[in-house]
């Protein structure tokens, strides 16, 4: 706002309420612009009033794009409309809901008497505690920083110290029956598990004390295995702190609802699902140390992306990489930004064609990739300097 506008931050009657000072009547367009623009939002939600020598906006939900929109099929170039318009934009203060900024009553929690000692009666993540987990972090050997290796990662990081890892990202393969490149996948359920948590045993060992790792996983629900509930299962089981669940939606509606199952019929119907999930799990803390000065998250990636449900297009150019599950860059930029430091390690032990590793040499973080193909190897490699 310029130095004619005061902002009065008051809430009355549940709005947020900005008021705009102009120096001289508006113009009838603008009037009309401004009557347009509301017909297109519930009142009770937003809308703008024009008074003599001001208006007053009122917010409670808005959403920003439509806004935008709206302002830019009206075609109007009046600088008061753009004021109005960059004046809601730069407040900082809200939540995204349902792809809406919500400016009011957002941070209001119900009150709860002795809180502190209701949390230490329940022990909260009662099931990790009494772990054997050791606090001392120790670098990486110089040999695996920013490295692309090919073979097996149960193998391959046998070979890696305890605590040295700051951050695992990984999308194991989903057992689908995909055609990857130098790997089976459809293998019986057990001898599946049986390999993947011999790779996650390793992952935790080398994880750092305060760590995360963060797998993206899609159950197949045809064949009825919770893959994502067995996962978070094994991680607890070993002394894991599950510290969320992100949705990640792909907005994927080309599904034939009668492909399988019954039809209109409560017999046997399939359900099906438009997201992934991505669990997440801390080693021994909630709470990850590091210089502030690394940190590059903004403040409105941070309160956009912990609202733990994304909305991000799947990859449509698989082809491109010769590989069928690759995952989308900004998925890994959010889970970067959001939960490591720059200069932190990443580590991805099914590195497929580097999407992981591309991300984090970008975001100035160091890297380590792995991955049974050769020829992925060699892809992920290409991407590191495009």
């Amino acid at each position: 706002m310029n130095d004619s506008s005061t902002c009065n931050d008051n809430n009355i009657n549940n709005y947020k309420i900005i008021r705009l000072k102009h120096k001289s009547n508006l113009h009838s367009s603008e009037i009309k612009a401004i009557d347009y623009i509301n017909k297109f939002f519930n009142q009770d939600n937003f809308y703008i009033e024009v008074n003599p020598g001001s208006v007053k906006i009122y917010l409670k939900k808005l959403d920003m794009k439509k806004l935008g929109r709206l302002i830019k099929e009206i075609n109007d170039t009046s600088p008061f409309l753009l004021k109005i318009y960059r004046t809601i934009k730069n407040i900082k203060s809200y939540v995204i809901e349902n792809n809406k900024r919500v400016y009011v009553d957002y941070n209001r929690e119900k009150k709860v008497k002795n809180r502190k000692k209701k949390e230490r009666n329940r022990q909260k993540y009662f099931y990790a505690r009494n772990h054997n987990f050791n606090v001392i972090n120790q670098p990486l050997p110089e040999k695996y920083i920013n490295k692309i290796i090919c073979g097996d990662s149960e193998q391959i990081l046998k070979e890696i110290p305890d605590n040295s890892i700051d951050l695992i990202l990984t999308s194991p393969p989903y057992n689908f029956g995909l055609d990857y490149k130098d790997s089976r996948d459809g293998y019986y359920w057990k001898s599946y598990f049986s390999k993947l948590f011999s790779i996650f045993k390793e992952c935790i060992r080398i994880l750092k004390y305060g760590g995360r790792i963060i797998i993206n996983v899609q159950p197949l629900f045809s064949d009825y295995i919770p893959t994502h509930h067995l996962i978070s299962n094994f991680f607890i089981k070993n002394k894991m702190i599950w510290k969320g669940e992100i949705l990640w939606e792909k907005n994927n509606y080309n599904c034939k609802y009668t492909a399988w199952g019954s039809w209109k019929s409560p017999s046997s119907p399939y359900l099906k699902y438009t997201w992934e999930f991505l669990e997440i799990f801390a080693k021994g803390s909630l709470k990850k140390k590091g210089d502030k000065k690394n940190i590059d998250i903004t403040g409105e990636e941070f309160k956009e992306w912990v609202s733990a449900r994304w909305s991000i297009a799947p990859v449509r150019n698989m082809k491109k990489y010769q590989h069928p599950a690759v995952f989308p860059e900004e998925l890994v930029y959010r889970v970067l930004k959001l939960f490591s430091y720059k200069g932190d390690v990443i580590l991805d032990p099914f590195n497929g064609t580097g999407t992981t590793t591309a991300v984090a040499h970008r975001l100035k973080r160091n890297y380590l990739g792995i991955d049974i193909s050769p020829d992925y190897c060699n892809t992920a490699r290409g991407r590191l300097n495009p």
